[in-house]
């Protein structure tokens, strides 16, 4: 289920509760995101770890994306043209 829009009436109390339920939305929508993989039989130390490891990788990217932009500026290209030099796809 979606979260429903919160629409403060512009002060700042109204907009925190708006914030906050919201939130609550957001986190009983993760927990029952959880319980349904839970139930097709992941478990929790599997599911950390995934996550884990998705945090991991995307610390990699983001490492090799700066580093393929500090290249493409000492060699006045763009980052797309040293895909291909490296093999790699624009989706990577």
């Amino acid at each position: 289920p979606s979260p429903r829009s919160c629409q403060p009436d512009g002060t700042k109390e109204e907009a925190l509760r708006c914030e906050i339920e919201e939130l609550r939305q957001k986190d009983l929508a993760l927990d029952q995101e959880i319980a349904q993989l839970l139930s097709d039989g992941y478990s929790l130390e599997e599911l950390e770890k995934h996550i884990s490891l998705l945090h991991e990788y995307n610390d990699i990217k983001d490492a090799g994306q700066m580093l393929l932009g500090k290249l493409a500026v000492i060699r006045g290209v763009t980052t797309k043209q040293l895909y291909p030099e490296y093999d790699l796809e624009l989706s990577d």
